[in-house]
């Protein structure tokens, strides 16, 4: 919650730097930072409280904006089988209940037949989807939110993280997650896949140097794609999305190339789908991230030829 907090927040203003020498603000004709967006930060609530806030959320969204919900959570499965596939029949992910468990176990038994009613379903979020939605699910039941309808015709984007990792990181899953450290400091979380735990200032800024020219060529990529979903490309306007968005192809590429990302749910996934060959294994991509990788002298955990790999 912290990171997606941070990854949410302009970088404060340097106002030294705007102070003349007799101590007033000078007056320059720069336009004025717009101001961070309006969030509400809810750390395991019911989804009774949850529900509550996204309707506040929802009512109070200003014309022309985007409704942002980050999901950080436990995966609920769905239990048995069911005859159709509707958007509660994937599970989600688990909201909060202090009155049914108690140390972790139901008090009771659901019938089988009965869907999770602490859990945050699909069709939960379909009355949302009346104003311009902007999904992001960590979870190991992420994929649960592939299985959207765009039933308003409002642009409707999740981005779904792997469902799970190589067990080589699963020991360090207590720091928090690398989907969202991803969309934070996709510096910081390449450099824990590489096994790198420190480096030299200069070299540190040599690489974020490079990482912008990356997420300026990944911007590309997805605003001259032919066969991408138009809803990615009416959320560029927004700075903060448009950087989430190049992240998440950044993240999704870095770990498609690594040699120990080799199950299908070690990765990222979306709604709608990207168009795969040219964003996440566009040859242009993966030659920068195998730069990157040269920078840092970590090429040899990233296959050289990556679409000859699958």
């Amino acid at each position: 919650m912290f990171r997606m907090l941070q990854a949410l927040e302009r970088e404060p203003m340097n106002l030294a730097s705007q102070m003349n020498k007799s101590g007033m603000q000078e007056s320059a004709d720069k336009p004025t930072r717009r101001e961070n967006p309006h969030k509400y930060l809810l750390y395991k609530p019911t989804f009774s409280q949850l529900y509550t806030f996204l309707a506040a959320s929802f009512k109070e969204l200003p014309a022309n904006s985007v409704l942002l919900i980050y999901l950080s959570a436990t995966g609920v499965f769905p239990t048995g089988r069911s005859d159709s596939e509707g958007p509660y029949d994937f599970g989600g992910v688990l909201t909060n209940s202090n009155r049914d468990i108690i140390n972790g176990d139901a008090m009771h038994k659901r019938n089988q037949s009965h869907k999770e009613m602490h859990c945050l379903h699909p069709g939960d979020l379909y009355p949302f989807t009346r104003k311009p939605l902007f999904i992001i699910v960590d979870s190991s039941n992420s994929v649960a939110y592939k299985n959207f309808t765009n039933l308003f015709g409002q642009p409707l984007v999740c981005l779904l993280s792997p469902t799970a990792y190589p067990k080589a990181l699963q020991d360090q899953s207590q720091r928090g997650s690398l989907f969202t450290l991803f969309l934070n400091n996709p510096l910081m979380a390449f450099l824990f896949v590489s096994g790198l735990s420190s480096m030299r200032r200069s070299l540190w800024e040599k690489c974020q140097e490079y990482l912008r020219k990356i997420n300026r060529d990944i911007a590309q990529l997805l605003t001259h794609s032919r066969s991408i979903d138009q809803a990615f490309l009416q959320f560029f306007g927004d700075e903060f999305l448009r950087l989430l968005l190049t992240r998440f192809v950044f993240c999704s590429a870095t770990m498609r190339m690594h040699k120990i990302f080799r199950e299908t749910r070690n990765y990222p996934e979306s709604y709608p789908q990207l168009p795969r060959d040219e964003t996440v294994e566009n040859p242009h991509l993966q030659k920068h991230i195998l730069e990157l990788a040269s920078i840092l002298d970590v090429r040899n955990v990233f296959f050289e030829n990556t679409l000859d790999d699958y």
